[in-house]
């Protein structure tokens, strides 16, 4: 019985295409509709029709198939994906550690290969806490952190007006309505015009965060706890990340308190992202 995308496509391409074959794709979505996402060498684009119908039969749930058509860009850190085979309407409801999470990957940016550190802050314990998620997304990060701590409260900041209307929905299907508030626009813009201070800042944008290190120390409370992430070599994950957080917090006569350091997952095989959780004194 054939039962995985290259035995499904043994009679369609020529035995000397199969090293080409990607080993492995996302898929997006729950049990009864998902969306697969697929990155096609150019060595197989002339069969890239046949591979997402090939996706399709194997994988009973995938209603739509999307090819990865550029690397993330922009502010909003999207793709251009293009649907291969499939139903057009590729927005789909994501199942994930008790959470629901309505997404349409066309849109907004979403991976499920994050699930673990997602499932790191959902079993993370936290007191009554005011938390503040820059570049918040379609709030997986916000969302996994309210569900499990009853008395903090989440503010959650993004620019992709698409991602931050994915949020609100998500916070309204999680029943955090009150517990969770979103917010659209750009953190250096937004912030300051809170007339708040948070007790832990998450700043997941890998490429990037650093430069909004001075917009987070300016709204974090004295001993505050900030999770930074980054895009570091792999020959060296934690210098760089931890000198450019270091020298921040001098300029606001502040010392860093590194608590955890986290590999979150390989961007290539010579660049990880990362996240140093640190206290800020």
């Amino acid at each position: 019985m054939k039962h995985d995308l290259k035995s499904e496509l043994e009679s369609i391409l020529p035995r000397e295409y199969f090293s080409y074959i990607p080993r492995s794709f996302d898929i997006i979505g729950s049990k009864g509709r998902s969306v697969a996402i697929i990155e096609i060498p150019e060595q197989l684009k002339v069969y890239e029709h046949e591979i997402a119908k090939a996706i399709i039969r194997v994988h009973k749930n995938v209603v739509s198939v999307l090819s990865k058509d550029t690397e993330r860009f922009g502010e909003y850190r999207i793709r251009d994906m293009r649907l291969l085979y499939g139903d057009p309407n590729t927005e789909v409801l994501h199942k994930e550690s008790g959470c629901i999470f309505k997404i349409d990957p066309k849109k907004a940016y979403f991976s499920p290969r994050e699930s673990t550190e997602r499932e790191r802050f959902r079993s993370t314990p936290l007191g009554d806490e005011e938390v503040l998620v820059m570049f918040s997304g379609i709030g997986p990060l916000a969302i996994c952190m309210a569900k499990n701590n009853p008395n903090i409260k989440v503010t959650a900041i993004e620019l992709n007006p698409d991602a931050y209307y994915y949020c609100q929905e998500n916070i309204r299907l999680n029943k955090l309505n009150g517990k969770i508030e979103a917010i659209l626009g750009d953190v250096r813009e937004v912030c300051p015009k809170l007339n708040k201070k948070f007790d832990r800042i998450l700043m997941p944008l890998p490429k990037g965060a650093y430069k909004f290190l001075d917009v987070a120390l300016d709204v974090l409370k004295f001993s505050g706890i900030l999770h930074f992430y980054h895009w570091a070599p792999k020959e060296n994950l934690w210098e760089e990340a931890e000198n450019i957080l270091t020298e921040i917090a001098d300029e606001f006569h502040r010392k860093v308190e590194i608590l955890n350091r986290i590999k979150i997952s390989a961007y290539s095989p010579s660049l990880w992202k990362i996240r140093i959780d640190a206290r800020i004194n």
